[in-house]
């Protein structure tokens, strides 16, 4: 939406897509990638949690969604580019803004999409001027921070995102500064928004339901103890942690529906439909769906646990086509 098909979200499906599939999970978001960038994260998620307890010890508010905005940008800011935005207040501020100011309108831009005939007369060249106003802005940061990466390069040495975009002259696809500011902004405004929302809707079911806060309270207990904070690494061991993120995000998924578009003509169910046609899935219907989950509006994390006699990846596949939050196939969200 922000750089169009110069990123890897709206890129047509082909060679360069795979391309950029291929660096992202190698460079950014694979496992192997994911262990070498774990120091990062513990750095940031320290700097998280000591930015709670001093407020919480000030009595000040605290903006959950914010403060997970920044986490996330700060976070990939440094796995990224090797600089986290908490370096710098001011472009943590800015980050942050844009991100949940790209949020509102992504939803906006998306209603327009489907219904672009029906709000061509109800203000949607606004909505086209908003949108452009918001990629402006954040180029124009994007710009740069780059700048100050490629002044600086000498201390970035080992950056295996930025050295993979800008190191490799036998790349099947050179990358330019305009692929490289597009990938960012998908980067930091998925994982921001979405990140966002699904805290502060978990914090929400959390609250309004102290039976799960009491049992995820033993767990965490049990688990990691009451002399430390929550790591990383305890993650594969807090299966009800795991469950309770699950079930918010079959609730309060952060798109609750999405689009589709057919790359040729076919017929499904006696049904023709064109090239180019848009399918629209409503993921947040088949979340809800009674003929798929049993009591499907009431947020019970239990039905994410592996069930007696069934292993968690036997529970997966079956739930493969009716859990969506990140979409499926091969566009799903990484």
């Amino acid at each position: 939406m922000v750089f169009g098909s110069f990123g890897f979200i709206r890129a047509p499906y082909g060679d360069y897509w795979k391309f950029m599939k291929k660096l992202i999970m190698t460079k950014v978001l694979g496992s192997q990638a994911l262990e070498r960038s774990r120091g990062i994260r513990e750095v940031e998620l320290e700097r998280f949690y000591k930015n709670l307890l001093d407020k919480a010890k000030k009595k000040e508010s605290v903006d959950i969604g914010e403060e997970a905005i920044r986490l996330v940008t700060n976070t990939l800011g440094k796995m990224s580019i090797g600089s986290s935005f908490s370096q710098d207040n001011n472009d943590a501020t800015k980050v942050s803004q844009l991100c949940v100011e790209f949020g509102a309108l992504s939803h906006e831009f998306f209603f327009a999409q489907v219904f672009h005939k029906l709000l061509q007369k109800l203000g949607i060249s606004l909505l086209k001027r908003n949108i452009m106003d918001v990629s402006r802005r954040y180029e124009d940061l994007l710009e740069r921070i780059l700048v100050k990466y490629e002044e600086k390069l000498d201390e970035h040495q080992g950056n295996e995102c930025m050295d993979a975009f800008l190191a490799d002259e036998s790349a099947e696809y050179k990358i330019t500064g305009k692929n490289i500011k597009a990938l960012l902004a998908e980067l930091f405004f998925g994982a921001g928004d979405s990140s966002a929302s699904t805290t502060q809707w978990a914090m929400a079911e959390i609250i309004n339901n102290p039976n799960i806060l009491k049992r995820l309270r033993e767990e965490i207990d049990f688990v990691v103890g009451k002399k430390r904070l929550v790591q990383e690494t305890d993650l594969p061991k807090l299966s009800y942690l795991q469950a309770v993120i699950d079930e918010t995000l079959r609730m309060h998924p952060v798109g609750a529906v999405f689009p589709r578009e057919f790359q040729q003509e076919c017929t499904i169910g006696g049904f023709y439909i064109a090239k180019g046609t848009t399918l629209v899935i409503n993921a947040y219907g088949v979340m809800r769906d009674p003929d798929y989950w049993e009591d499907p509006n009431k947020f019970k994390p239990e039905r994410f646990l592996a069930s007696s006699g069934s292993s968690w990846q036997e529970e997966r596949r079956e739930q493969a086509m009716k859990f969506l939050p990140f979409g499926g196939g091969r566009r799903r969200c990484p």
